[in-house]
Formats: C-alpha cells, structure tokens, sequence
C-alpha cells in the first residue's frame, strides 16, 4: 500500500467516522421529535412519534449492515491483495471521468469470469468477479458477487 492509498484511507475512515456521528445526531433529534409528539396525548400525534421512533432502528440496521458488509469486502481486498490476486487496473484505458472504458471493462470482467468457471470453489476468484462486475458499471450484481465471496471466504476459515 502506497502513502497516497493510506491517505485516502484514512480521509475515507474519518468520513465513515463522522456519518455515523451526524447520524446518531439525527436519531436523537428524531427520538426528541417522537417524545414531543407523543407527549402531546393527541391520537395522531403519537401514532406519528411512534412511527418516529421505529426511523432510528431502521437506519441503525441499515448502517450496522453496510458498516459489516463494508468491512466485510476490506478483508476480502485484503487477502486478495496479500495472495497477489487483486485486479490491476492500473493499464486500462479511462474516460476522462477517471472510469475505465467501457470495453476495456467488459474484456477485464470477460477474462475474470473464465477464472470463476476454471476455479468455481475459491473465493477469490469471486471477489474478482465482484469487483469486475463494479467496473463494468453493474453494481447489482457486484453486490450480489462480493456476498457470495464473503460467504465461501468465511466458510473456509
């Protein structure tokens, strides 16, 4: 890892640090709103702080869900990183958007996906996969990738 990739790293873990800080701020603004309303005694009213109420635990399951998937796919780079097996990119062509070109993408994820159908058990090649997926613009199915490779990885260990 290079000194501007530690950087970027850590500009991206005080980002994380400070959403997850605004939005316990949120929630607590919310609960505030929800106790208000409910205190109110009006039938409407505390149906709507009630529904409050139910905001901030959908949005903490949403956020402790990311947050593990998040570090989820760093462990996966990882070890994919330390066995050699990350991607390279770094010689594709890109738009001037910082984007690999959009044949280039589709040759990469070509090429990776024949790796999954020689290597179908190992995890790594899946998160290849994943990753392949995402720069050829098809987050979905990245998604979807990178769950299958969390998942063989952690049966593994």
């Amino acid at each position: 890892m290079s000194a501007n990739d530690g950087s970027r790293a850590l500009r991206i873990q005080v980002l994380i640090g400070f959403m997850c800080l605004a939005m316990l701020v949120y929630f607590v603004l919310l609960g505030r709103a929800g106790v208000l309303l409910v205190a109110s005694g009006r039938p409407a009213a505390i149906g709507l702080g009630v529904a409050i109420f139910l905001l901030p635990v959908v949005g903490l399951w949403a956020l402790i869900a990311t947050l593990r998937a998040g570090f989820a796919h760093q462990r996966l780079a990882r070890l994919a990183r330390e066995q050699g097996m990350e991607l390279d990119v770094d010689a594709l062509p890109r738009r001037p958007s910082g984007r690999i070109e959009r044949e280039a993408a589709d040759g990469l994820f070509d090429a990776v996906r024949a790796e999954v159908e020689e290597h179908p058990d190992e995890w790594v090649r899946w998160y290849r996969l994943a990753r392949a997926y995402d720069y050829a613009g098809d987050r979905g199915r990245a998604r979807e990738t990178m769950k299958k490779a969390v998942a063989m990885q952690e049966q593994r260990q």
